[in-house]
């Protein structure tokens, strides 16, 4: 029975362990397209901005500055809704580990 026990909790941690590994590589690359995406949409966004202040330079300036201002903040506040549904959206940390060693805890307690 310990022998059991013992080769349940191996198991389980190893699966620990992949899971983790497997977490920090995922949040890991997403760090890194993340930074890449927002590096590329920052200058974008500015080099675009600039474009439309110099385009109404002379009639428009500021109602485009303005304008350009206001998209900003709207973009901004899109990437903060859809980053919050991301984060509330997540499964939980180790969710197969913890289902596996619920199932493990059962079958150990049905098995006296």
């Amino acid at each position: 029975m310990l022998a059991t026990a013992v080769g349940i909790a191996q198991t389980r941690l190893e699966l620990l362990t992949t899971e983790l590994q497997e977490e920090v590589h995922r949040v890991a690359e997403i760090m890194v397209w993340t930074a890449v995406a927002l590096l590329a949409a920052g200058v974008g966004l500015f080099l675009l901005a600039l474009l439309v202040i110099f385009v109404f330079w002379d009639t428009h300036r500021i109602i485009a500055s303005i304008a350009v201002t206001a998209a900003f903040f709207l973009i901004a506040i899109v990437a903060a809704l859809v980053l919050r549904a991301k984060v509330r959206g997540k499964p939980p940390m180790l969710d197969a580990t913890l289902a596996e060693l619920k199932k493990d805890r059962e079958t150990l307690l049905r098995g006296h």
